[in-house]
């Protein structure tokens, strides 16, 4: 199919909500009404987010060429048999894979014949000589014909990320609304409505998302750049982010729990979230236990490494920074996460001494922005390498007791 040339996006957007008010609607009354509404809503948001797309250059993979003999015909109107190569070019990718086909807006109209699928696209093209520099000249036109869009339409998704989820929750808000009038209507007449059905109902299940592990190069130089995707990186703390505020709603998950039985939470929501990977506890790494290693199951190599603590103070936080540093990360561990169970009253005030006090920390290097009101990102270096990069995020729970 052609790239970027199917629905435009003036339309997708309502298509993409119809989708959704269906899929409400097919699940009857029953259902509605007696469902837990915050897991519903949450299963719909996930299952129906838009999420940007992002090519991974570094993953590309061309294909043994296929040779023709076919009829060329040469500036004078003359045909003779040349030889040509077919080629075939994919890359992996992140992103909801729907958006390669809708037109963005704005747009230009480039396009070009692509394939989809299993998180990798690809496309095709023929050279009639065996010549790098003509090799690499049409695999860039075929790539800038295929993806000029892509920025556009990422724009486009940006653009309704900040109303997403308040309209998915009008969405249901609007359809159970419905089923409560009719049921008041039906009580008001007499009709009866039998209220002692005594349904179970739980939430679909929503497909893991696969963590694509990049593909090293032959002839590629060794990098100390992270090989995790961001967005991937990204995905594994709002997992931890909206699970923990989710809880600080529900005292009776973290009351009398220690840090054990607090991280034990979030890790039955990473191991069963991610393909082709372990989520452990307490795992030995380095010189010490962390409390959370997420492995890729095929190689046992980490994938993402995050220690848990109640916040005591200070002292005890920049503790917590060094501990995880000098005990806990090697020198391939990336990206990493600090997740503070914090029970004072006054949490703002916490919140405002994390951002002040990080900075004093010996290996901190600079901020990089927040992911939430109480979500830090920072860059921090490696003790044993100052020129070794660390991305660290600071995540406070508020489990107020």
């Amino acid at each position: 199919m052609k790239s970027f040339s199917g629905i435009s996006w003036l339309d997708f957007p309502s298509q993409h909500f119809g989708r959704i008010r269906e899929e409400i609607l097919s699940k009857g009354k029953d259902y509605i009404l007696k469902i837990d509404e915050d897991e519903f809503i949450e299963y719909l948001i996930e299952k129906y987010r838009l999420e940007p797309l992002k090519i991974y250059l570094e993953t590309e993979s061309v294909s043994e060429p296929k040779k023709e003999i076919e009829k060329v015909r040469d500036d004078w109107g003359r045909y003779f048999d040349a030889e040509v190569y077919y080629f075939n070019v994919s890359y992996q990718f992140t992103g909801s894979e729907e958006l390669f086909f809708v037109q963005p807006n704005p747009t230009t109209y480039t396009s070009y014949d692509i394939n989809v699928k299993n998180n990798l696209v690809s496309f095709s093209f023929s050279i009639y000589k065996q010549d790098v520099r003509e090799f690499n000249r049409v695999k860039f036109e075929a790539y800038s014909y295929a993806f000029d869009n892509l920025e556009r339409i990422n724009n486009n998704v940006q653009s309704i990320k900040g109303s997403f989820e308040n309209a998915v929750k009008s969405a249901f808000q609007n359809e159970k609304n419905k089923f409560k009038q009719e049921n008041d209507f039906f009580a008001a007449i007499n009709v009866n409505v039998n209220k002692d059905t005594e349904y179970v109902f739980t939430i679909p299940t929503i497909t893991k998302k696969d963590i694509p592990q990049p593909k090293v190069s032959k002839n590629k130089e060794f990098s100390s750049e992270p090989s995790m995707a961001i967005n991937t990186y990204n995905d594994i703390l709002k997992v931890i982010y909206d699970v923990g505020k989710s809880m600080e709603k529900k005292p009776s998950i973290y009351q009398g729990k220690d840090e054990e039985a607090l991280r034990d939470q979030i890790l039955l929501f990473l191991e069963t979230r991610y393909e082709g990977t372990t989520a452990t506890g307490e795992t030995f790494n380095r010189g010490g236990k962390t409390d959370i290693i997420l492995k890729y199951a095929n190689d046992n190599s980490n994938l993402f490494v995050a220690e848990c603590k109640f916040w005591h103070g200070t002292s005890e936080f920049l503790k917590a920074i060094s501990q995880l540093f000098d005990r806990y990360l090697t020198w391939r561990d990336s990206k990493t996460a600090l997740i503070l169970f914090v029970t004072n009253k006054d949490f703002s005030n916490v919140l405002s001494t994390i951002k002040s006090e990080v900075t004093n920390h010996e290996y901190y290097i600079s901020s990089n922005g927040q992911k939430g009101e109480s979500s830090f990102s920072y860059v921090f270096r490696l003790p044993q390498d100052e020129n070794k990069k660390v991305l660290l995020e600071i995540i406070a729970l508020h489990y107020d007791k």
